[in-house]
């Protein structure tokens, strides 16, 4: 779009945004007071519910699976068995208050900013879809979120639970503390609660009104001269919103910082046991302030450093290493807020950066692109016999997807690996259109967990030079065997007789699979997942894959699932901006 040049054009553009901005907001509003109630309803109770009727089972569990384990030491044990009361009683009064809270905010924001996304689509009536767009799907969306909280406390925490029980592995050592060290422990405990706590939140409370000023500043600035978020004007709407509600981001940034004090302040406990001195962890103490203060004075582009004094509190550490590893925070901080909150000047930067924010993946693109690939392999496993019918019985009508939940992601992970193991790529190579690395990925501190092993796997796998043979022999040990030692492909017919090269495998598959187990216990990953069988299913029906007879309960337990295939089967629009999310997978890449 043409940005005016010139104060009067500047202003005759700001003075006709006002009424545009004004009325949408006032119908956001209208609809978020009419849909709220009704979500704070549906996501308090359903999940006050599951919540309350899983309370007895969450502590019995607990309780069991902590004295069973053999991954914690017995002081460990004692100490945490000890402490368990406090959380599990507090546990339901949580659930209540967050169902609340967060039913608050996704009943009220949900229907605004849909009212304002209407702006940037390609409706012939916007008109109307002003008006209903974000009442049904912010309705549906409370339904999903009391659905991903049930299979959270019903599958996810009990699965987390059963791996803490399991038998270690050779050589694994037990966690635990030194008995001695524990009071120097938890004599430091009460002194970090008492200092860093209201330290830290004063800080936060004074550096809140330079944060709230330089924010506003910079977005009108903005908003007047028409950069920045405010350049094009699909974005207008949005930045315009983001004026209004950015007392409530600062609000929350202030609740953030209290309630991440707690957490700084109990670190101290463990430098305490990591030196074995009780005074750098009064060291700890005080230069945790610091550290925040300085974190404030980044974020917001004040002075460099802290008034607060920063002593030493570990024994080992370089201060090389400390300044290094702060100039590496500062640059992380900055970058993050480089794009809400530029100034006058980084103005020749705003395009540069603007550009590269457009660029950047979300976790929900890569999230689509995984089910996506999962269900075109799932289809080629499913015609060449490496899917069992009866796994897909279990996971349909018996709940029970952690076999075939595992074993399909890793191996379509698998094949994503090993076609960016051939190319040049330095990242991932999603299809051939889109390539996954470090400065595109989602800024995701739970994906960067996964990604990042996932960019070392592939060079361990560009090392081993797989041949082809052994690429096909992978999809049925990935599928049908344990891969826990080299004997394990005695009988499989593996291309190679090298026990060493077997090992470096197995060792890759298996951490692999350790990786999408871990994501798999993800609420999202598990309704997505059910969806995606109950979709291979009727497609396996309908081609003749599976026996019209043996359909039996699993015909009436799919009974009207006839929409599911078609939403994940649906072919999405492949634009520039939306490449990773809905480009088609192909066979040669997953």
């Amino acid at each position: 779009m043409k940005v005016p040049v010139g104060f009067v054009a500047k202003l005759w553009g700001f003075i006709s945004f006002l009424p545009f901005f004004i009325l949408l907001l006032s119908l956001g509003i209208l609809k978020g007071l009419i849909i709220g109630p009704v979500v704070v309803v549906i996501m308090v109770v359903g999940n006050s519910s599951v919540a309350i009727g899983l309370w007895l089972a969450h502590i019995f569990w607990t309780y069991y699976c902590v004295v069973k384990t053999k991954r914690l030491g017995w002081v460990l044990k004692i100490l945490i068995l000890m402490l368990l009361p406090l959380p599990l009683v507090l546990w339901p009064v949580i659930a209540i208050v967050g169902s609340l809270i967060g039913g608050i905010g996704f009943g009220f924001f949900a229907p605004l900013i849909a009212t304002f996304e209407v702006i940037g689509t390609d409706h012939k009536d916007k008109f109307f879809h002003c008006f209903v767009d974000g009442c049904y799907s912010t309705l549906e969306g409370s339904c999903t979120v009391v659905r991903d909280f049930t299979d959270f406390c019903f599958h996810s925490y009990f699965s987390f639970m059963d791996d803490l029980s399991e038998d270690m592995q050779e050589g694994e050592k037990p966690i635990d503390i030194r008995l001695l060290k524990l009071p120097k422990c938890l004599f430091v405990i009460p002194f970090a609660i008492i200092i860093d706590v209201p330290l830290i939140t004063v800080v936060a409370l004074c550096k809140s009104p330079y944060m709230l000023i330089i924010g506003w500043k910079r977005l009108l600035e903005d908003l007047i001269g028409r950069e920045g978020p405010f350049l094009e004007t699909v974005c207008v709407p949005f930045a315009g919103l983001a004026i209004v509600l950015w007392p409530l981001a600062v609000t929350g940034a202030v609740l953030a910082s209290f309630v991440s004090s707690f957490g700084l302040a109990l670190y101290s406990a463990m430098i305490v046991h990591q030196e074995d001195s009780v005074k750098f962890g009064f060291a700890y103490i005080m230069a945790v302030v610091s550290i925040f203060d300085e974190y404030t004075n980044d974020l917001l582009y004040l002075r460099e450093g802290s008034c607060f004094p920063r002593p030493r509190y570990r024994e080992n550490v370089k201060p090389s290493d400390r300044l290094e590893r702060r100039n590496s925070i500062g640059n992380d901080f900055k970058n993050e807020v480089e794009t809400s909150l530029r100034g006058s000047k980084l103005v020749s930067q705003r395009s540069k950066t603007l550009k590269q924010a457009l660029q950047q993946y979300t976790p929900v693109q890569v999230w689509d692109w995984l089910f996506k690939s999962c269900e075109v392999n799932g289809r080629i496993l499913f015609r060449d016999g490496l899917i069992d019918v009866k796994d897909i019985e279990e996971c349909i009508v018996k709940g029970k997807c952690k076999k075939l939940g595992v074993k399909l992601p890793a191996w379509s992970i698998l094949q994503c690996l090993l076609a960016s193991a051939k190319s040049e790529s330095s990242g991932l190579v999603i299809s051939e259109e889109v390539e996954l690395t470090r400065t595109n990925l989602p800024r995701d501190k739970i994906f960067e967990w996964f990604i990042g092993p996932l960019l070392i796997m592939k060079e361990q796998i560009k090392g081993l030079q797989l041949s082809e043979n052994e690429e096909m022999c992978l999809r049925k040990l990935v599928m049908r065997y344990k891969n826990e030692r080299p004997e394990d492909w005695d009988d499989t017919g593996f291309p190679s007789n090298d026990h060493v090269r077997r090992a470096q495998i197995q060792a890759i598959i298996r951490r692999l699979q350790g990786i999408v187990g871990s994501m798999s216990r993800m609420p999202t990953f598990r309704r997505k997942f059910k969806n995606l069988v109950k979709v291979l299913y009727l497609e396996a029906l309908q081609a003749g894959i599976i026996a019209t007879q043996n359909g039996g309960n699993l015909n009436r337990k799919l009974s009207g699932q006839g929409s599911v295939g078609k939403m994940f089967s649906k072919h999405l629009p492949a634009t520039q901006e939306e490449k990773l999310q809905n480009a088609e997978v192909s066979e040669d890449v997953v």
